[in-house]
């Protein structure tokens, strides 16, 4: 396998350290958010009216941020400006203290995911052939994860050397998040011709199109938003890894674990996807998706989670980035935007869905009974997608 990487533009690599120095500074307060918020009185059911309004807010933003890149032609002001929300949106957590402040911070680093999320996978698919878009996007998604690697290992020996002072994270966290707007500086956007005049579309206006889209988008986004309907968030995981070992370190260093294996594997998987099949890849991603969550049905030791943990790192990257590349591939260069748009807004959707359903069936009849169904519902998305989804064409790439 060629891992020379001659496919990899300038501006490729530019946005995946941009998303590398962002994924730092998030990742670097998500497994202390909860704690901080908790003391400063923030019930439980308050932290999670908190994430999901917040989550609500990225869903719906993607979608639309996405329709408008397009209608603009530019991308680079909404990469920006969602890079720099998102910074700014660390610090503020820690300025005030008041849940309605905490609800604003929380809410604006959100909207700035939303905010650039579908304009930088546009960018990305523009630095691409059809024959090469799973190299591009899984090479960004490696060197994002790598962010979620260094940062909560950063949050670990600040905490080690000065316990107690978490409120101090969210003031460093601000510097990697500046570091990653700097460095938008560096690319030089192509201007395309806009799909339609230099106005705001509506907010709901994304939703349109899937009419509009043609027959292959919506049978492939069909089967990805069914999953993502059961696919809830990783806290799920690492709640039962924190409720079987009883120690939050185990489960910190399975999460960072998880992370350096999704880092290493994306580019090479990627790689094959161009050279096999995106979708080969990409199923082979949803049976080791099964395989973890029968596996987590079952596991109560460290190293079993350690493994099972690997497997879900080779999963995702088998999956996260192919599947932007898979639909960027069935659609036209200048609806880029609106189209992973579209797609990662009912993604978010489904996410808050998903998670609310698990912790019912959690509550109701245990976690192993989450996680078996959840297996069970990956492996009909499987058999789904591989006899009714046809292999990635690139007609209407151009």
């Amino acid at each position: 396998m060629n891992l020379k990487m001659k496919n990899i533009t300038r501006a490729v690599w530019i946005l995946s350290l941009v998303s590398m120095f962002a994924d730092v500074a998030s990742e670097m307060l998500y497994p202390i958010i909860p704690v901080y918020l908790q003391t400063i009185g923030f019930s439980v059911f308050l932290i999670g009216l908190l994430e999901g309004v917040a989550e609500a807010t990225a869903g719906l933003s993607k979608g639309y941020f996405g329709n408008w890149s397009d209608n603009v032609g530019r991308r680079m002001p909404f990469v920006r400006w969602g890079y720099f929300l998102s910074a700014l949106s660390k610090p503020m957590m820690a300025v005030l203290q008041f849940p309605l402040w905490m609800f604003f911070s929380r809410t604006a680093d959100r909207l700035g995911k939303g905010l650039r999320t579908a304009p930088r996978d546009a960018l990305l698919s523009a630095e691409a052939t059809p024959e090469t878009k799973a190299e591009v996007f899984s090479f960004h998604r490696g060197w994002d994860t790598l962010g979620a690697v260094f940062g909560p290992i950063t949050a670990l020996v600040f905490l080690h050397f000065y316990p107690g002072k978490i409120a101090t994270l969210f003031y460093i966290a601000f510097i990697p998040g500046m570091v990653a707007v700097f460095i938008t500086f560096l690319i030089k956007e192509k201007t395309f011709k806009p799909v339609q005049q230099k106005t705001s579309p509506g907010f709901f206006s994304f939703f349109k199109y899937w009419g509009k889209a043609n027959s292959e988008y919506r049978t492939l986004l069909v089967p990805l938003v069914a999953f993502a309907l059961f696919n809830s968030s990783d806290m799920l995981l690492l709640l039962k890894v924190k409720q079987s070992t009883g120690s939050e370190n185990t489960t910190l260093m399975v999460y960072i674990f998880y992370n350096l294996i999704y880092a290493v594997a994306s580019y090479p998987l990627g790689l094959l996807a161009d050279k096999i099949s995106m979708k080969t890849i990409f199923l082979f991603g949803l049976l080791l998706y099964a395989a973890t969550y029968f596996g987590m049905a079952k596991a109560e030791s460290d190293m079993m989670y350690y493994f099972i943990f690997g497997i879900y790192g080779i999963y995702m990257a088998a999956t996260e980035g192919i599947s932007k590349a898979w639909l960027s591939n069935l659609v036209k260069k200048e609806e880029t935007g609106t189209a992973i748009g579209l797609f990662t807004s009912l993604q978010s959707i489904s996410l808050m869905i998903a998670s609310s359903i698990a912790g019912l069936i959690w509550s109701w009849y245990g976690a192993s009974v989450t996680f078996f169904i959840t297996a069970v519902v990956s492996i009909a998305v499987f058999l789904f997608m591989l006899f009714f989804v046809r292999k990635p064409s690139s007609v209407n790439a151009e």
